[in-house]
């Protein structure tokens, strides 16, 4: 048996960061238009870093912790 294991995916469809992210796709698209979720072109098709999704993650919970410091 060789050492080879499956590559990490980069870069995600938006219907593949909907299921990660668990969010609509118009919610989705929001993030993106207002900047807190970053994505790319290649083409005609529209997608996401691991990284991005990565850093929306973080955003929302340094969001939470703020939140909650306010309550």
């Amino acid at each position: 048996m060789t050492g080879k294991s499956t590559p990490t995916r980069e870069l995600y469809r938006v219907t593949d960061a909907m299921l990660l992210l668990s969010l609509s796709r118009t919610v989705i698209y929001e993030q993106i238009r207002s900047g807190r979720l970053r994505s790319v072109c290649q083409g005609r098709s529209r997608l996401i870093p691991a990284a991005a999704i990565a850093e929306y993650i973080a955003l929302l919970e340094r969001e939470a912790v703020s939140f909650r410091a306010v309550s």
